[in-house]
């Protein structure tokens, strides 16, 4: 569902890849149109009704909140749901995913599969793998918001506003209620579609809930930042160790699946576009505290969210 949406641009590549590839059917949520690109196909899109959803083996919800609930009312029973929308989070049968940091999960078919939202998932990759080099105290993390986890909506409004702001025109300000273009934003204006505050209460959730496996990992300080960027997070780091073990020693710990070390050039989300894991760079030791180093990160949101679908989809079909 959703598949003409930014995000299910993303999980009909990655299906492509898979191995065997599945058949795809794109269903309409009322999910908002991909921007026009001569590169991009006609798709063949279908209602969302339940005669679209039956015989299939697994529903990617990509589509709107408001489609995702609709699916849960008409999907046949032996389909398993991959909610890429959050908005069916809070159903008793709903259990939170992201295969990219799980240990040990059980599959259970008739559970609501919930994936993290994509930053969440990034941050819970970056401190368990350190934690894993030496005892992490406590940590302070800021995620830069790209305009895409809007939606195309989102990424038309940060345009238009870029262009008008160079060309002295009116603004629209329909998604954020407030300039985005050149700007930080710690909150959206009032009449915004989504309050950032929202979204970064989300963000802390999941964080809270993938870590809570990991009692010797401490919920880091978050702070949620809407950039004028178009796509990617970014995020800085500070974390104080009970003893800081070095730079050398957390960039060889962080090194490895899922997790690419920049030694010279920091990472950037435009350098990690298409990525499905989490770059880091930019390790340095804090001069004012000998016990914490600084990190920057960078990760590709909707590839990051949608590899963790795919996973989580490997385990039923």
């Amino acid at each position: 569902m959703g598949g003409d949406s930014l995000l299910g641009r993303e999980l009909r590549e990655l299906l492509a890849e898979a191995k065997p590839s599945p058949r795809v059917e794109l269903i309409t949520g009322a999910s908002e149109q991909l921007a026009s690109d001569d590169e991009e196909e006609d798709l063949a899109m279908v209602p969302l009704t339940a005669e679209s959803l039956k015989g299939a083996s697994v529903a990617f919800l990509a589509g709107t909140p408001a489609s995702s609930r609709r699916a849960l009312k008409i999907a046949p029973k032996n389909t398993v749901l991959i909610d890429l929308t959050s908005a069916l989070e809070e159903q008793p049968s709903a259990r939170l995913r992201a295969p990219a940091v799980e240990t040990g999960a059980e599959t259970n078919r008739d559970a609501i599969q919930v994936v993290a939202h994509p930053a969440a998932i990034a941050i819970a990759m970056f401190l368990t793998r350190v934690a894993e080099c030496a005892p992490v105290r406590r940590s302070v993390i800021h995620v830069f918001e790209p305009a895409s986890e809007r939606g195309q909506k989102g990424l038309d409004e940060l345009q238009q506003q870029n262009v008008a702001v160079l060309s002295f025109q009116k603004l629209k300000t329909d998604v954020f209620d407030t300039q985005l273009a050149f700007a930080m934003l710690a909150r959206y204006g009032e009449e915004a579609d989504e309050p950032l505050e929202g979204v970064e209460n989300r963000v802390a959730k999941h964080l809270a809930s993938l870590l809570a496996s990991r009692a010797s990992i401490p919920m880091p300080s978050l702070r949620l930042i809407q950039a004028p960027v178009f796509h990617g997070h970014s995020f800085s780091a500070w974390v104080e160790f009970a003893e800081n073990p070095g730079v050398e020693a957390l960039q060889s710990a962080l090194h490895g699946e899922g997790i690419d070390v920049h030694r010279d050039e920091p990472p950037s989300n435009v350098g990690v576009a298409g990525q499905s894991g989490l770059s880091v760079g930019a390790v340095s030791a804090d001069v004012n505290q000998p016990r914490a180093c600084w990190f920057w990160m960078a990760s590709d949101n909707f590839r990051l969210a949608a590899a963790n679908a795919v996973a989580v989809m490997k385990e039923f079909v």
